[in-house]
């Protein structure tokens, strides 16, 4: 009778190959230009009047909506992105889009970019959830569209999918999954914007969610290919890292921290143009586990929008950092200037206060839903009489005028959109 071989042998040549996948993983990209392209930042504050204004860029009242981005178009416009749905991680989830006209100053109708059904299309694999949308407009043209969706488990199962349109958003390439691991190729997730390289390739910031919590930096080349990868941070409690260039090797990374108190934005700078980095460390502000976004001004300080709290995301503010990012200045409230802001209010004493915020917040259109929305109230931002304030997941740009534009979640309800100018900063400083 012949022997059968033992377990260990019949897995001895795959055993065998697993180092040899790793190098190959690890080779690839060597050669790589890490020089980062670094924008020009406009300053055009002798032009311009302060500028100050918000609307929202989404318009349904009935969906659960979060993680917006926003990018500027070649052709001034803008296209904002979102998820949206009866909650978060739910069935129904859909990747939403809104263009901008800064003529008109008006949002055109949403519209739904990637769902379940499509994406399970694309992937020939199961797709049980959506989630963060990253659009940004590359140098060369190509309009990316990047964002999550889990085939197995929860958020910590995510994977990262890809696609590009070269109209402007009006037709889009089949999305490709970007294989981040030669292995299980799984817990990648996007948040912050990307950034760009001399060689024309994309630096993606992204982070991991499966037993550790730590970022990275994706290289994809222009077709959206991954070339390498940098890791920014490891452990368990650093995520949605933002990338800050100063010039072709220099970069800060601003974190959100998910450890134990004190709860503080976390920092790492390169020299390497993103290649490597040293390990991250807790910086001077407070921030509560949340997302935040950051950019550089032309003066060569920083500004960050955060929520500027030890717990809670019922306040949300603009800070300043002449140090590249180590220690911060409020320069203005954005979001939860009253104490009753950070409590939990019976619906009679809410419904007035969020009605004005709605109002104020919303721009002209607002009037003709708050009737529908009033109605609404729900497990969102309610719980049966309870309700709370929630700003978050900030995402900030700076248009080619010099106009920034800010997008973040209102109350789970809304995406707000809020632009402002240089001038208008400098009523603050």
């Amino acid at each position: 009778m012949k022997r059968r071989p033992s377990s260990t042998l019949r897995f001895l040549p795959l055993i065998m190959l697993v180092p040899a996948l790793i190098l190959i993983w690890q080779q690839q990209g060597k050669d790589i230009n890490w020089q980062l392209e670094v924008a020009t930042n406009p300053d055009t504050r002798l032009d311009l009047k302060p500028l100050h204004r918000s609307d929202f860029a989404s318009v349904a009242t009935d969906l659960f909506v979060h993680a917006a981005s926003v990018t500027e178009l070649q052709d001034g416009r803008l296209l904002s992105v979102w998820f949206g749905g009866s909650r978060e991680g739910a069935s129904d989830v859909n990747i939403y889009g809104a263009y901008f006209d800064p003529a008109t100053q008006q949002w055109g109708d949403n519209q739904i970019l990637a769902s379940r059904p499509s994406t399970h299309k694309a992937m020939g694999r199961t797709i049980r959830k959506l989630g963060n949308p990253v659009v940004s407009q590359a140098p060369d043209g190509k309009l990316w569209l990047f964002y999550v969706s889990v085939s197995l488990g929860g958020w910590g199962g995510s994977a990262i999918n890809a696609s590009y349109s070269t109209d402007a958003g009006v037709s889009w390439t089949t999305p490709t999954r970007l294989i981040t691991s030669p292995f299980t190729n799984i817990s990648t997730l996007v948040k912050g914007a990307p950034v760009y390289y001399q060689d024309g390739s994309i630096g993606l910031p992204v982070y991991h969610e499966f037993i550790g919590k730590f970022a990275e930096l994706l290289r994809l080349d222009a077709n959206g290919t991954v070339l390498d990868k940098a890791r920014i941070s490891h452990g368990k409690h650093s995520l949605q890292p933002v990338v800050v260039p100063t010039n072709p090797e220099q970069a800060v990374a601003l974190m959100r921290y998910s450890g134990s108190a004190p709860k503080r934005a976390m920092l790492s700078r390169t020299e390497t143009g993103g290649e490597y980095w040293p390990a991250p460390h807790k910086t001077a502000q407070a921030n509560p586990n949340s997302a935040l976004t950051a950019l550089r001004l032309a003066d060569g300080s920083i500004i960050a929008v955060m929520n500027d709290l030890d717990d809670g995301r019922h306040r949300l503010g603009l800070l300043r950092s002449v140090d590249d990012g180590e220690n911060w200045q409020l320069i203005a409230r954005l979001e939860g200037d009253e104490e009753y802001y950070g409590a939990t209010l019976p619906r009679a004493d809410y419904t007035p206060i969020i009605e004005q915020d709605f109002l104020e917040s919303g721009g002209p259109i607002s009037d003709t839903r708050w009737e529908t929305y009033s109605q609404r109230l729900d497990k969102r931002i309610c719980d049966d009489d309870l309700c709370r304030f929630i700003y978050d997941y900030p995402f900030l740009i700076q248009g080619k005028n010099g106009t920034f534009h800010l997008v973040y979640t209102w109350n789970k309800s809304f995406i707000k959109h809020l632009q402002f100018n240089q001038a208008w900063l400098d009523t603050l400083l």
